[in-house]
């Protein structure tokens, strides 16, 4: 059976961007910290990472993400999610105004009747697996309060950024229940169960 599960790395004073994100600087400043478990990551940070990847069949993100991605120091086939697989799982890009041209081409599709509609139709093309909201924040947080996210993964970076993208700005309160901890050296991977 499908599960939706909200995936993004935050630091600890809860930022999923560095100050003054853009598309030279998808990150911010100093956000690139946040992902040092993915690409400096020890073992325990890869197999966290290759088990999400293996269970995807679906990603859903947002347009501000996926005009950093598309942008000319976003994805590639070496780098992005599923890179290097034989068959990189679709990606639905929450967004109102699709963009015109696609770098990346037809891997990507763009709903724009919002975040529970992307959801429902990544749920059908996952066959199955789960359907992985990478982000951003908004995106997060919007599916959360729609009631779509099955569970939220978190990782957690040993990174203070002072400012950057709030991962729970303006969230309502909700209690949550931890299901998974992995500690690593460069980030502690947690999973909470979302009711």
């Amino acid at each position: 059976m499908t599960k939706v599960v909200a995936d993004i790395s935050v630091s600890l004073d809860g930022f999923v961007t560095g100050p003054g994100p853009s598309l030279d600087n998808g990150l911010g400043t100093g956000g690139e910290a946040l992902h040092r478990w993915v690409f400096e990551g020890d073992a325990i940070d890869r197999a966290v990472l290759q088990e999400t990847t293996d269970a995807t069949g679906a990603v859903v993100m947002g347009r501000a993400l996926f005009d950093i991605v598309d942008g000319p120091h976003g994805w590639s086939d070496e780098m992005g999610y599923g890179a290097g697989l034989n068959a990189a799982p679709p990606v639905l890009v929450v967004t109102s105004n699709p963009p015109d041209h696609v770098r990346l081409g037809e891997r990507f599709s763009f709903v724009v009747d919002g975040v529970r509609s992307a959801v429902a139709k990544a749920t059908v093309l996952a066959d199955d697996r789960d359907v992985v909201i990478m982000g951003g924040g908004a995106v997060i947080r919007s599916a959360i309060e729609a009631g779509v996210v099955d569970e939220l993964r978190l990782h957690l970076s040993p990174v203070l950024l002072g400012a950057g993208t709030p991962l729970f700005d303006g969230a309502s309160p909700r209690q949550l229940r931890q299901i998974h901890v992995r500690a690593s050296g460069h980030a502690t991977h947690l999973t909470y169960r979302v009711d």
